[in-house]
């Protein structure tokens, strides 16, 4: 792939700032980066950080989602500093105001963002006047049929931008059973940096696994009640340990409640730990998945009841390090098999199955896992792609 002339892409991902411990959601949008970055843009990382009015010591340093916002920021640039993106670091504060020079130190700010040829936002909630400070905006959907029922209920108001992507594959045709919110959504794949991710070999005896978080909650919609909770998707697979010969183990954001879930869970042959032990970090959670023989994992059940057509960041980076994937089936694609390298189960019989099939020619699926993710979610082609679409 040829190296386009050098650019600048602003890049807006969900507010990773406030998430010090979440090294998986960090790597969504590192994926982004780093491709965006090997196919020769230069790249700016913008987000917003929400301060309190005032501007005394105490106001700067409130205790913000993560903590302190002066060292969530610092984690993240160290973080960033791990992939070569120390310098791209750019901050806006989210009440309009100006970024405090204790908070902003070492950071670019929003007239620097602004003068990137493009925005590629990743972010619902990024605040239409900051997105109109840029000549040419693309929005990427990466909540396929949540954020259009967000956008229908008003829940959400997404700015303006020139042109929309999204990862469901589904939207906007007549498969979805949500709406399309009057605007012409482009599909892309959610993007992996292959390079990032080689694969590795696997002890037999490693477990399948995921990383997740637990509990979200239900929502209402055309007078109907969906769920967005992992935990009760998962609970109808509670008894899969003793059905398969495979491992299992699932890392999950348990907080106080880890003990309970373990004491459930466990006794039913699951291995379970606390996702923040394995996962805080890229390095960490990179090294997680590539020590798993594959990923089992359910979806939030509104997923396929709204046949979203989605694919996790999260199981492309299994793909991509040679590691099958048992996934819940969330809609008809027009490219996934269902039964080689990546399994897409609708039942408990399914997942028996994939897993059998896998344990039975677990070397034949560790090479198409990896083929899948060099075809069909190179993070090159994908970002290149996006870009050639909205510019030309």
């Amino acid at each position: 792939m040829e190296p386009v002339m050098s650019e600048t892409v602003c890049l807006v991902p969900a507010p990773t700032i406030g998430y010090p411990r979440g090294g998986g959601h960090l790597w969504e949008y590192l994926n982004w980066a780093l491709a965006l970055r090997a196919i020769g843009y230069r790249v700016i990382w913008l987000e917003g950080v929400d301060l309190d009015d005032g501007d005394n010591s105490t106001a700067r340093r409130r205790r913000w989602r993560g903590g302190d916002v002066r060292e969530c920021v610092a984690t993240l640039k160290a973080r960033l500093e791990s992939y070569g993106l120390a310098d791209a670091l750019a901050l806006f504060s989210m009440n309009g105001g100006m970024v405090p020079a204790d908070v902003a130190q070492g950071c670019l700010d929003l007239d620097a963002a602004a003068g990137a040829d493009v925005l590629l936002n990743l972010w619902h909630s990024l605040p239409a006047p900051v997105v109109r400070r840029f000549r040419q905006s693309i929005f990427v959907d990466t909540d396929p049929g949540l954020l259009q029922v967000w956008m229908t209920t008003g829940d959400i108001h997404l700015a303006p931008h020139d042109i929309y992507f999204t990862i469901g594959e589904t939207v906007g045709t007549p498969e979805a059973r949500f709406p399309d919110c009057g605007l012409r959504w482009h599909y892309t794949p959610t993007p992996v940096f292959l390079p990032a991710w080689p694969p590795l070999r696997t002890e037999p005896a490693a477990p399948y696994t995921t990383v997740t978080h637990w509990w979200g909650g239900t929502f209402e919609f055309q007078g109907k009640t969906f769920s967005n909770d992992k935990s009760a998707a998962f609970l109808e697979y509670a008894k899969l340990p003793s059905c398969t010969t495979a491992n299992l183990e699932l890392a999950i954001c348990l907080g106080q409640h880890y003990n309970e879930w373990r004491a459930r869970l466990e006794p039913q042959g699951w291995s379970i730990r606390e996702a923040w032990d394995v996962s805080a970090t890229p390095d960490e959670y990179r090294a997680y998945i590539q020590r798993s023989k594959g990923e089992f994992s359910c979806v939030k059940p509104y997923c396929p009841q709204f046949v979203n057509g989605w694919t996790s960041n999260r199981t492309v980076c299994y793909l991509a390090s040679g590691k099958p994937a048992v996934v819940q089936y969330t809609g008809p694609s027009r490219f996934l098999p269902e039964a080689e390298g990546l399994f897409r189960f609708r039942c408990m019989d399914d997942a028996v199955r994939a897993l059998a099939a896998i344990e039975a020619d677990y070397e034949r699926h560790s090479r198409v896992a990896r083929a899948l993710a060099e075809e069909f979610f190179d993070g090159r082609r994908a970002v290149q792609q996006i870009l050639e679409r909205a510019l030309n």
